[in-house]
């Protein structure tokens, strides 16, 4: 199970309350795919006693503001 954390941009997770437009999202953690595609490491700094997890795929550097 390799992972090349330095070079790749993280997903970033999240744990998501509610629903729609009054959900309620709090990132938690961050998350490295395996070269292989088929799988992800997960580092947490929090674990969730509810909600729902989310990872989402990172934002381009445009889209971050730089």
């Amino acid at each position: 199970m390799k992972t090349n954390q330095k070079s790749q941009k993280p997903y970033a997770v999240y744990v998501v309350e509610g629903e729609g437009d009054k959900a309620y999202w709090t990132k938690i953690g961050a998350a490295w795919a395996h070269e292989d595609g088929k799988g992800f490491n997960i580092n947490l700094s929090c674990l969730p006693l509810n909600g729902r997890l989310v990872v989402r795929e990172p934002k381009a550097d445009v889209e971050a503001g730089r």
